[in-house]
């Protein structure tokens, strides 16, 4: 049969078994379900292909170019130094300060090395082998609820900061799952790329510089100095290794609190280095025995003393570059301050405030307990005391006839002393909730005879400034009793107060240049000044007499209000405004009225410490000036106060003289009219209201002010090289007190700064310009000594104005004792003088006798 035929055949069977009743066709059954499958398959691979080039293309979408990682700078702390170099503050999103590899110890490098990757070097970005590991592990993470565990090498790490600004951790589940999976592909694809534009060293020196530590410390640099206070130079093996053990969980690790841990983590550290050869047994073994003690970095006296000054610094370097330059920028600001100096002005405004509440009312303790409970852990969670104190929480815990007994927080118990517990008594006389019954809580501080003295923190608020007034620029300041206060207020630069009779120079100063002298007679006699409202504005003395014609130095000396509203009376108020307006104490919109001359408008301590700076610098215009340079984190300056041009300032020193800088400073005033002030202003230490400042035996000038009701007490001084403003006030104006004057609080305040500001510093006179005439004259009379003179002073005189004649002759008075009609003066002021009548401004004190 041929094959044509037997094919044939086979078909009619075919055909004919078709037919029958239990035929079946192959597609319906038996081999047509594998086809069916492998379609199924096709379809589930081809969408899973679609998934994965979708879920590959997502994970590649906002990661960072070739360039973007080539230039790639991590966040930088901004730091502030002051002016004698010493670091005062740090402004961060991320403290770190940026360290090139170089620069980087080996023992540090290695350590993170030997801990985080050990295969760093021989690795592209990817260790597979510590994946395989992470991967198996998954299941069991996701079973047990656990944090998804990574295998991330120092590139993958260096990857995740770039890409989440810190490594994102996952949560355990499914979702975990998911994070962990898209968080490692995206890593893993960054840090492919890393690995083809960066060597291993820029990878290892931007993981240094990046990685979070704890304790506010991003990278290894800030880390040393959060830590331990040192520069990476200087770390230890084991210190290093104890950094080395961070990144995993800094929080598990802190010291003290987990110090067993930490140091058995930190030894594992050392093992892994051993391990690795980068260190032998025997420096492993010193390394093990080094205890781990750390520092608490810019917590000191100093830091938090400058806290004002710091935060003005904030304030205008964020207006002028803004936060994100502040934060992240790695700024370096050379601030003006000088740290021994702030301390000594923060130190010195405290104590004055503390001695103002001392002699006002017991205002009660700051909690109650339980006396029989555990006194130890309720002080604990009371209130703590100021910050820059030395006091310490304490409980009463047994009162007995009169005698208050008091346990501290350090566990010692002691009486507090006699004076203490009637003070307290005193002011709980009608107050109940002011009583020291057993378990009120109070401040004290302890003597050295284990008694214990009260403390209270004031209510009263002040304010100092300290600056060279030659420059202006700024080297202390206190803005407040302290800057924990809820407010946040910097009452040197943002209080708006009336200075008082401190604002009396400048009137005296504007009357010198009319061509009166310090000699001048003014009659020192009731005046009354019409303000056209049908009432008279009628300043008095504090001592509510009249002392008849008066020296304009002693005028000043003793703060005589009647006879320096007649000054500026005879001038106009404009005059008076216009002086104010030159010297920057009042702005445009201040008025000119007659009142201004006693001190009624408002101003700033830094305004008023600014216009003596003036005085005392012969008249030159300063501004205040609290930063000398900005540099930003290449080092390139960005900023720089003093524009002054000085060709010769880089030139190599060969023993030639120092180069000339050109004085650009504006002359707003005489610079004879403003040595005359600064000598009156020595009357005032010497037999004025400030004599409390003449026992420090230096050459010191100013003036006290005191305003209405006791409602600010101020003292502005200087020395030739140094002005010092202080204010003293409640923040609602009110009543300080009978007798609570500028040179009661304010001087004082003053002293005790100075006291330190001149310590080892030789007396020097003040500077006397040319064009000065000293003569030697009647102290009371201003004329010419003779027999009858009982007091002589030298007298600063412009030439040609010293007096020619003896206290025998007629003398000049300026002025007259009648009322005074505004209108008659209007032929010299062009209008008739305005004054803000029937208010009574300044009753001036004599401080020095009190």
């Amino acid at each position: 049969m041929s094959r044509r035929e037997r094919y044939r055949d086979e078909w009619d069977d075919d055909r004919d078994y078709r037919g029958r009743d239990d035929y079946r066709d192959p597609s319906s059954g038996g081999g047509g379900w594998m086809r069916r499958v492998l379609v199924g398959l096709g379809i589930f691979a081809g969408v899973s292909a679609l998934a994965v080039v979708g879920f590959l293309i997502a994970a590649l979408q906002g990661l960072p170019s070739l360039a973007d990682l080539q230039d790639y700078q991590p966040p930088v702390t901004s730091r502030v130094h002051a002016g004698d170099g010493a670091l005062v503050a740090e402004f961060a999103d991320e403290q770190r300060v940026f360290v090139p590899i170089e620069q980087i110890p080996d023992h540090v490098k290695n350590a993170f090395v030997a801990v985080e990757d050990a295969r760093f070097f021989e690795h592209s970005g990817l260790d597979y082998q510590g994946l395989a590991r992470a991967v198996l592990r998954i299941p069991l993470d996701v079973i047990q609820g656990r944090r998804i565990q990574g295998a991330s090498t120092i590139t993958q790490q260096v990857a995740g900061n770039m890409l989440t600004g810190r490594a994102a951790e996952c949560s355990g589940g499914i979702g975990g799952l998911f994070c962990a999976v898209w968080t490692k592909l995206r890593e893993g694809l960054v840090a492919q790329r890393i690995e083809r534009v960066l060597d291993k060293d820029r990878i290892l020196e931007l993981y240094l510089n990046q990685i979070y530590l704890g304790n506010r410390a991003y990278g290894v640099a800030a880390a040393a100095l959060n830590y331990f206070d040192k520069p990476l130079s200087e770390l230890t093996v084991s210190e290093a290794a104890y950094l080395a053990i961070l990144p995993k969980g800094p929080a598990n690790y802190q010291l003290p609190r987990n110090r067993e841990r930490a140091i058995d983590r930190r030894n594992y550290a050392i093992s892994r280095m051993v391990e690795r050869g980068y260190i032998t047994e025997e420096v492993a073994a010193e390394a093990r025995a080094a205890d781990l003690t750390t520092s608490n970095r810019l917590a000191g006296d100093q830091f938090i003393a400058a806290s004002h000054f710091v935060e003005e610094i904030r304030r205008q370097v964020q207006a002028q570059y803004g936060a994100d330059a502040l934060l992240r920028g790695g700024l370096s600001i050379r601030s003006t301050i000088d740290t021994r100096l702030q301390l000594a002005a923060a130190r010195a405004l405290r104590a004055g405030l503390e001695e103002y509440d001392r002699r006002h009312a017991w205002r009660g303790p700051v909690g109650r307990g339980d006396a029989s409970g555990d006194v130890a852990a309720q002080l604990s969670e009371a209130r703590r005391p100021p910050s820059l104190s030395n006091w310490r929480r304490a409980m009463v815990t047994r009162v007995a006839s009169g005698a208050i007994t008091v346990t501290d927080e350090a566990g010692e118990t002691g009486r507090l002393v006699d004076n203490d517990a009637q003070w307290a008594a005193q002011g709980a006389r009608n107050n109940a909730d002011r009583r020291l019954t057993a378990g009120a809580i109070i401040y004290v501080t302890r003597n050295s005879n284990g008694r214990y003295t009260l403390r209270q923190v004031p209510e009263i608020q002040g304010a100092l400034v300290a600056m060279d007034p030659h420059t202006g620029r700024v080297l202390a300041m206190v803005g407040g009793y302290s800057l924990d206060d809820a407010t946040g207020l910097n009452r040197a630069t943002q209080a708006m107060r009336q200075p008082g009779s401190s604002f009396k120079p400048i009137v005296y100063a504007a009357a010198l240049d009319q061509g009166l002298t310090p000699a001048t007679l003014v009659d020192d006699g009731p005046l009354a000044i019409e303000a056209g409202d049908g009432t008279n504005w009628s300043p008095e003395n504090y001592s509510r007499e009249f002392y008849g014609p008066t020296t304009l130095r002693r005028g000043l000396e003793l703060s005589r209000n009647a006879m320096t509203a007649r000054v500026a009376y005879e001038m106009g108020a404009e005059r008076v405004l216009q002086y104010g307006q030159r010297l920057g104490i009042y702005g445009e919109r201040t008025q000119p009225v007659f009142s201004l001359a006693l001190g009624a408008g408002e101003t700033t301590v830094m305004r008023m410490t600014t216009a003596y700076g003036m005085f005392v610098n012969g008249g030159r215009r300063i501004q205040p000036i609290i930063i000398d340079r900005i540099q930003d984190r290449t080092g390139r300056s960005v900023f720089r106060r003093d524009q002054r041009e000085c060709p010769d300032c880089n030139a190599e020193w060969r023993r030639q003289r120092a180069p000339t800088i050109a004085d650009n400073r504006e002359q707003v005033l005489d610079p004879v009219t403003a040595y005359q002030i600064v000598s009156m202003s020595e009357g005032v230490v010497l037999r004025g209201t400030a004599t409390t400042i003449a026992a420090l035996g230096f050459p010191l000038g100013g003036k006290t002010g005191t305003t209405n009701d006791y409602k600010d007490a101020w003292f502005i001084g200087f020395s030739p090289d140094l002005v010092v403003g202080v204010w003293a006030g409640f923040d609602t104006p009110r009543d300080m007190g009978e007798g609570e004057t500028g040179g009661r609080i304010s001087a004082p305040i003053f002293r005790d700064f100075m006291r330190e500001a001149l310590r080892d510093t030789p007396p020097t006179p003040f500077r006397i310009p040319s064009g000065v005439r000293l003569v030697r004259i009647d102290y009371m009379t201003g004329l010419l000594p003779n027999a009858a003179t009982t007091t002589t002073i030298l007298e600063a005189f412009r030439p040609d104005t010293e007096p020619t004649r003896d206290v025998a002759a007629s003398p000049f008075v300026f002025g007259g004792t009648d009322p005074i009609d505004p209108r008659a003066l209007s032929s010299l002021t062009g209008e008739a003088p305005r004054v803000d009548a029937p208010r009574q401004d300044e009753s001036e004190d004599l401080g020095g006798l009190y």
